[in-house]
């Protein structure tokens, strides 16, 4: 099914992107919230599936994908996030939603239940966990908002391979394509851009690269239904971690995706089964 393409308004007057798959049969709701430089295109499949039975909700951050760009860069940090999904959520009267989240997107699920536990039901991490690693945040603060522009699609296709080729391998030339169209955007004139405002890269290199211990907030979750992917090869997880967070949430469910790095696609068969298998648990125990 093709997705209705909406807008909503920030508080602080941003005009914000979503996409809405809506032929459920389910009460209940399901919101994918993508990392850090990537955009509501990556749940495309994901949300396709799913959208037999729920209502799925994807949106574009602010300065991603169909989002607007904010003028101020230091605004680019969770918290802003936090308030434009809540404002999201009561724009389109979601009292409470499970949340897929992918890296970034993982961590402000966390924040929501954390801040408003009444408004989630359940939660889907995708490579990421309250302790992540400083080696794989380095590499990606390297590279963000520092891709120059290209002149065609294979160049586009090539640029995704040098930044993500090493996670995800085994993609046929058609999914590298893919991968590509959802991570770019072509200009007037004809080049090709990564698609979310340079500055996102400024604001993560602006503070220092350490990463804050969310160990409290998610101890904070243990009654809140939980799933977790790790990509078996990923730098941001490690086994160790992914192994302290089942110590931490007796519940967890935990799956590690094979031959992925940060992050999975989520639409291996691994994942989509587990997804399924785990909103079907939480809408049963609704009933």
């Amino acid at each position: 099914m093709q997705p209705g393409e909406f807008t909503y308004r920030s508080a602080d007057g941003l005009d914000l992107f979503y996409r809405e798959y809506r032929s459920a049969t389910s009460g209940l709701d399901v919101l994918c919230l993508p990392g850090l430089t990537r955009n509501s295109a990556d749940f495309s499949t994901l949300a396709a599936t799913l959208s037999t039975r729920y209502r799925v909700i994807a949106p574009d951050l602010r300065g991603r994908g169909r989002s607007a760009w904010d003028p101020q860069w230091s605004n680019y940090q969770p918290m802003v996030y936090v308030h434009d999904i809540l404002s999201l959520l009561d724009h389109l009267a979601l009292p409470r939603v499970v949340v897929i989240g992918t890296s970034l997107g993982g961590v402000l699920a966390m924040v929501l239940a954390a801040s408003r536990s009444d408004r989630i039901a359940g939660i889907v991490l995708n490579d990421v966990a309250p302790e992540v690693s400083l080696e794989g945040v380095a590499r990606i603060a390297e590279y963000v908002g520092r891709a120059a522009p290209v002149a065609n699609w294979d160049e586009a296709v090539r640029q995704s391979k040098a930044n993500y080729g090493s996670a995800l391998p085994g993609l046929s030339e058609q999914q590298w394509r893919d991968f590509a169209e959802r991570s770019y955007r072509q200009q007037p004139d004809g080049t090709i851009i990564a698609d979310y405002d340079p500055n996102i890269g400024t604001a993560i290199r602006a503070t220092p690269p350490v990463t804050a211990d969310l160990w409290p907030l998610f101890r904070t979750l243990a009654s809140i239904p939980m799933l977790a992917f790790r990509g078996a090869n990923s730098d941001i997880v490690a086994p160790a971690v992914f192994d302290r967070m089942l110590a931490e949430h007796p519940t967890l469910q935990r799956v590690v995706v094979p031959d992925r790095g940060h992050a999975p696609l989520l639409t291996e068969p691994e994942c989509t089964l587990a997804i399924e298998q785990f909103l079907q648990s939480i809408d049963s125990a609704s009933h």
